[in-house]
């Protein structure tokens, strides 16, 4: 995996001039600030064994007692939504539903808002969807993602933070609904431009449990192999060209805040993965967003299948990277998560 300018211009040079082009976009679009960890994880915390717990309670719940979730399984967008709305008032937080049409059934985003101090005008919104494919349990799929929503919404919830955050559980993220009218994040984005909103960025949880060290672990879209590594035991954050600050913000305090392995990248949108979720929709609209995931497809062979179920979560690793992800959010928004 090329860090320096010299690896880049040595891999274009041994693998052709057609690649030169990639070489130099590369060296604006993909290196990110600070340092991924490397080497073996510190030793596990009390403070994330009993996030480890949390999400393990709450992803068994999505996959076991809700199971697959849409409008392939009548009642599970109510019942999940209800949930939802516990969960926000246990975490100290005020929901409420923003509900809309959907080919003929009325589904809702639920959110909770922390409400920012000098700057609240601007709004920085971490959402995730809480729909599945059909007939998938969505374990990883994104009941992790959902989890660690509520988790950084407890976590931040203690304080004041200098710019509003918004926490929204989306519906409709999956097909038949995926970047089509109906889809929950794109009408949460278009409500918040016609408002006027000052979104300072959007980042979405999508799919965050699942880790391997196994060499060859890690897929990814031609010719990014070049430059990423083999094994599947790093989370990684994704935006477009126009939400590079926001990824290199992102990664940069990750990196500073969390012991474990990350990768960052600003790329164009019509790579194939870089907007498989819902920060897509804010990029329609002009706002900044960034994905945040373990590559989901890229890595996760149970992706969208039966078999993505609480079992082939990785919830300590998993832990780690929320308890990191609440102080980017914290950073982010002006001020550092509380301690839990």
């Amino acid at each position: 995996m090329p860090h320096g300018r010299r690896e880049w211009i040595r891999a274009g040079s041994i693998l052709g001039v057609p690649l030169l082009s990639l070489t130099a976009a590369g060296l604006w679009m993909i290196p990110m600030p600070g340092h991924s960890h490397e080497g073996p994880l510190p030793v596990f915390t009390t403070s994330q064994t009993a996030i480890r717990d949390r999400l393990r309670r709450r992803v068994e719940f999505l996959a076991k007692a809700i199971g697959p979730r849409g409008i392939h399984s009548p009642g599970t967008m109510e019942r999940t939504a209800a949930w939802l709305e516990g969960e926000f008032r246990a975490a100290g937080c005020e929901p409420r539903r923003r509900s809309f049409p959907a080919r003929g059934a009325v589904v809702a985003n639920v959110e909770a808002e922390i409400p920012g101090g000098d700057r609240a005008e601007e709004i920085l919104v971490v959402g995730a969807h809480y729909d599945t494919d059909a007939g998938c349990p969505g374990a990883n799929d994104n009941g992790t993602g959902v989890a660690a929503l509520l988790e950084i919404a407890a976590a931040l919830r203690p304080r004041t933070p200098a710019c509003t955050v918004r926490l929204v559980a989306f519906a409709n993220e999956e097909p038949p609904f995926f970047q089509r009218e109906g889809m929950g994040s794109m009408a949460a984005a278009r409500a918040s431009r016609a408002k006027g909103e000052k979104i300072r960025g959007m980042i979405s949880l999508e799919t965050i449990g699942y880790y391997s060290d196994a060499e060859g672990s890690q897929k990814y879209p031609f010719p990014f192999a070049l430059f990423y590594p083999s094994k599947g035991n790093f989370i990684s954050f994704v935006g477009n060209v126009g939400s590079r600050n926001l990824v290199r913000e992102s990664v940069a305090s990750f990196r500073s805040r969390a012991a474990f392995p990350s990768v960052g990248a600003a790329l164009p949108s019509t790579i194939p993965g870089i907007g498989l979720s819902d920060h897509w929709s804010y990029w329609q609209v002009g706002y900044p967003a960034l994905m945040v995931t373990d590559t989901a497809p890229f890595r996760y062979e149970q992706y969208h299948t039966g078999g993505d179920t609480p079992d082939r979560v990785d919830f300590e690793r998993t832990a780690r990277v929320v308890e990191g992800l609440a102080a980017v959010v914290g950073d982010l928004a002006g001020t550092p998560a509380a301690p839990r």
